[in-house]
């Protein structure tokens, strides 16, 4: 009786690599009511951003329509969102911030 040898073959390993998830935009858009101070504030206290920094996308919110504030992974960046439009409405601010897939 002959031992059969159907694993005597190596499968070859495939090189398996998986992409890194998607980064995702925090954006801020702009409206006609929310404080330009306030705007800064929000972008130094939940964007970690300088004051220069937080006044140049301020003030390409306040002039292009919309600025980003910062790239995250997508748990992040909803958190980041959900923090600013919770602290906008708090102030009684129509400030509106969204993320969108980089």
């Amino acid at each position: 009786m002959a031992i059969s040898h159907q694993f005597d073959t190596e499968l070859k390993k495939a090189d398996v690599r998986t992409a890194p998830p998607p980064m995702w935009q925090v954006v801020l858009l702009n409206d006609d009511f929310t404080p330009m101070d306030f705007v800064i504030d929000v972008l130094q206290q939940f964007f970690g951003l300088g004051s220069d920094q937080a006044t140049q996308i301020m003030l390409k919110v306040h002039h292009e329509g919309r600025g980003v504030c910062g790239i995250y992974p997508k748990d992040i960046a909803a958190t980041k969102v959900a923090d600013v439009t919770q602290h906008a409405r708090s102030h009684q601010h129509p400030l509106q911030c969204i993320m969108e897939v980089k």
